[in-house]
């Protein structure tokens, strides 16, 4: 019960007491949660979740068959891990059991995460945490913002995605730095400012829904944008009213001018993924819509010929700049001779050519990859893709991982029900157990590799990122919350993820609650990522439907009386 008297309300706790509370209170065991659990740095994330347990001491989960508190889907995933390992034959193998009860940590880990929201979310007014919420994202669009600034200081552009200087360090890749106040993955910041664009528009903060789309854009995260546009999409014909519908032009008005003004690189970058995916010829005819000159185009956006075109332009575009300089020496010695009164006319200092090589992106190799190659070279016959035995991949990375993924159960039909067991083929945890790095860190003396994994997805990712850059992206990494429900945990997991998980959410969301687009968006990200281990957007989105059940909940309870 709140009554509100000027910019304080007057607050009925669970002991029935009145308490005096100011209207901008916010829940701050659940914001320094949420930065804190929202971390990139595992050991953060377990410190987060200490931390919370120990301010709030409660462990009723209220797990229950029907009715539940918490989505059961989480103690099932455990489950169908645990007979995996007791009957998959590796009860002995310690390195299998270190990576098996790892994975069952992770899951345990979003227990606690979910029992914490849930807890905030019942002990607190909506509005409480509506304001826990704007805080939130306020921090995020800040650091945001910093660290674009500091790029626009560092190129001493406005705009660094078309600035190729500096061997194209930023250009297309600018968004890959700003990773918000997680420190995380750009997408990671995509997706929650995706989050905030949904929320917001619904909750009519205006100003708010443009400064997550500001920050969205900003992360050039092409597959988030995509995803989003869907979504938006379904609200304006199915959710929205006039102001909503203005703002969602709005917010793809700003998505169409980002593509094609500010990062138009991307826009043909989308493009081929578009051309590879459904086996598109990339012609001529659709290279003279493209109004960029080919010599300031990634090399991710041409095509063979294209590139061949570009190398020549360069080669010509040097030959032209020698003979520049040449003439600028012989102009500058002729100076000398000029009386004082030519020296008063005004010149035009050239600027430099982005045909040198500074203006040129370089492939340098970094550690992680020197160390991929190492393993190419080591293992040529177990990942005879990345070793060049095979032929190279004409689809997307993760298309192609999920063609492996049925290929494999169509060799092995009776692992369909409960699937390889965890860690075994598709998840993180299978990346972070190989003790390669490129999931996190691993003890080196216990790395595991399941052969099936080797020669399929671990194969496919060395594929290309072993190669040069412009193959280094999301598009082609195999990582998916569906690929690894259904190839580690069968069947037995996407029927749980569908029936305890979502299901969990659509039974208690009433008609035109936000909750509606957020799972649309999630079921979309949900193919990008393997978002439950990652610990981090989904924890935001279970706060989102969540919250939206209970303040919906209350209104018709309040409605129907």
């Amino acid at each position: 019960m709140i009554h509100q008297l000027n910019k304080s309300v007057i607050v009925k706790n669970k002991t029935g007491s009145f308490v005096w509370a100011r209207q901008w209170n916010i829940d701050w065991k659940l914001l320094l949660f949420l930065l804190l659990f929202l971390n990139v740095k595992l050991l953060v994330k377990i410190a987060a979740i200490i931390l919370i347990c120990i301010l709030r001491r409660d462990l009723k989960f209220g797990f229950r068959l029907k009715d539940s508190r918490l989505p059961l889907f989480y103690l099932l995933a455990i489950a169908i891990a645990v007979f995996n390992w007791l009957t998959g034959g590796r009860i002995n193998d310690i390195n299998y059991g270190l990576v098996a009860l790892t994975g069952i940590f992770f899951w345990v880990l979003c227990i606690f995460a979910a029992h914490q929201v849930k807890l905030s979310v019942e002990q607190n007014e909506p509005t409480i945490i509506h304001r826990t919420i704007v805080i939130f994202f306020i921090i995020n669009a800040l650091v945001s913002l910093v660290v674009y600034t500091g790029i626009v200081w560092e190129t001493g552009r406005m705009n660094p995605y078309l600035y190729q200087g500096n061997y194209q360090k930023y250009f297309i890749g600018t968004g890959d730095y700003i990773k918000g106040i997680t420190f995380d993955t750009s997408t990671t910041n995509a997706v929650l400012n995706a989050f905030g664009v949904i929320y917001f528009l619904f909750r009519g903060k205006n100003m708010l829904v443009l400064l997550c789309m500001a920050v969205l854009l900003l992360t050039g995260s092409n597959m988030t944008n995509l995803i989003l546009c869907a979504t938006l999409i379904f609200v304006f014909f199915f959710q929205s009213g006039k102001i909503q519908k203005s703002m969602i032009i709005i917010c793809l008005t700003m998505l169409a001018i980002f593509l094609v003004k500010i990062s138009p690189q991307n826009n043909r970058y989308v493009a081929n993924a578009y051309q590879r995916l459904f086996n598109k010829n990339s012609g001529s005819g659709t290279t003279t819509t493209n109004n960029i000159p080919i010599t300031l185009r990634h090399d991710s956006t041409l095509t063979n010929e294209e590139k061949k075109r570009k190398t020549a332009q360069r080669y010509m575009d040097s030959v032209s700049l020698l003979v520049f300089e040449k003439k600028q020496k012989e102009s500058l010695t002729k100076l000398g001779s000029l009386s004082i009164t030519g020296l008063n006319e005004k010149r035009v200092i050239p600027k430099d050519s982005i045909h040198t090589p500074r203006f040129q992106h370089v492939n340098d190799t970094t550690a992680i990859e020197k160390e991929l190659m190492t393993f190419v070279n080591e293992n040529p016959g177990d990942v005879p893709l990345a070793a060049g035995k095979k032929s190279g991949q004409a689809l997307p990375g993760k298309i192609a991982a999920l063609q492996q993924t049925f290929e494999y159960f169509k060799e092995h039909p009776w692992k369909i029900l409960t699937g390889t067991g965890i860690g075994n083929f598709s998840s993180k945890l299978a990346f972070r157990g190989t003790g390669l790095k490129v999931a996190g860190g691993y003890p080196k003396r216990f790395t595991y590799i399941n052969n099936d994994f080797k020669s399929n997805h671990l194969d496919l990712y060395l594929y290309y990122f072993t190669n040069k850059d412009d193959y280094h992206s999301i598009t082609n990494s195999p990582n998916s919350a569906y690929d690894g429900l259904i190839s580690e945990y069968g069947l037995a997991g996407l029927f749980s993820f569908a029936a305890f998980y979502i299901g969990f959410f659509v039974k208690q969301v009433k008609k035109h609650a936000y909750a509606i687009p957020l799972l649309l968006f999630m079921l979309g990200i949900f193919f990008i990522e393997y978002w439950f281990e990652q610990l981090s957007v989904v924890i935001f989105f279970e706060l989102l439907v969540l919250l939206n059940i209970k303040e919906t909940t209350l209104t018709w309870s309040h409605e129907t009386t």
